[in-house]
């Protein structure tokens, strides 16, 4: 055997139940080693095509998972929990990762890089990431004003902005209205009770991202009272799409923060208060 080809490292059928381990694999062209994926794949679109769809997020199809005969699955959470279980009776290897901030997204992706011989190749990419944000964060420093922003990651009931997204917003050049939930990695514990409170916090954009439908903007608009938020003033209420930015990976990182940051950029050249 030769014991310096990546393609003896690590697994080598790996099921993918998140879609940010997908995508990081593609990126590292580790994708030959994924027998089976997310049902909410997009990112790469290719991968929908080319691999098999056995779990939704808090499903999964156990006994396509284990026809596929993989020798390590990797998921997300303790909302995976009961897949990972009924996987680990069968004696199936499941590293479930657990990252909710930029920091521990970049940890994560650096463990699949190493787990399949990458270590290199994935901290170069972690690397590029890296600079991608701090040339973001420079350009938001120089910005005169930062805009109060309220992300919205369901509607009803009002949740609030992970961490990582919380981060990113600020990465971008923006002020998440609700920091103090931010830290919660629940849903349930990021709901905002009392929808009056937004609008006292008046943020100055609202950005929504509702994991699972589309986002409504003519909903958001038209909410009792919600007519006198600077946001919906000034027509500054956007959607970025949750694979974008709802996935704790390279997409977030990249397509997210980029999305969030020329939404802040417009907001300062177009609406601010001179």
């Amino acid at each position: 055997m030769n014991l310096t080809s990546t393609q003896s490292l690590g697994p080598q059928r790996i099921v993918c139940l998140t879609e940010e381990t997908t995508e990081w694999l593609y990126l590292l062209g580790e994708e030959w080693r994924i027998v089976g994926i997310s049902g909410y794949t997009v990112r790469p679109r290719r991968a929908r095509d080319e691999k098999p769809r056995v779990s939704a997020f808090t499903s999964a199809k156990v006994d396509k998972i284990l026809a596929l005969e993989p020798d390590c699955v990797f998921g997300f959470s303790d909302l995976q929990a009961d897949i990972a279980a009924a996987l680990i009776r069968h004696g199936v290897q499941v590293t479930i990762f657990n990252q909710r901030s930029v920091a521990e997204i970049f940890a994560m992706l650096y463990q699949v890089a190493a787990m399949v011989g990458q270590a290199e190749q994935g901290l170069a990419l972690n690397a590029a990431m890296q600079r991608q944000l701090t040339a973001i964060a420079e350009a938001a420093a120089a910005l005169p004003r930062r805009p109060k922003v309220y992300f919205e990651e369901w509607d009803t009931p009002h949740i609030s902005a992970i961490k990582w997204v919380s981060e990113l917003i600020g990465i971008a050049g923006g002020d998440d209205c609700f920091p103090e939930l931010a830290g919660q990695s629940l849903g349930k514990d990021r709901i905002i009770a009392d929808g009056s409170e937004i609008i006292r916090r008046n943020p100055d954009i609202i950005i929504g991202s509702w994991c699972g439908k589309k986002f409504r903007p003519e909903n958001v608009v038209t909410r009792p009272g919600w007519g006198a938020v600077s946001a919906v003033e000034t027509g500054q209420v956007f959607e970025v799409k949750s694979a974008d930015i709802l996935q704790p990976g390279p997409a977030a990182l990249t397509d997210g923060v980029t999305a969030l940051h020329r939404i802040v950029m417009d907001w300062s050249a177009h609406v601010a208060p001179s």
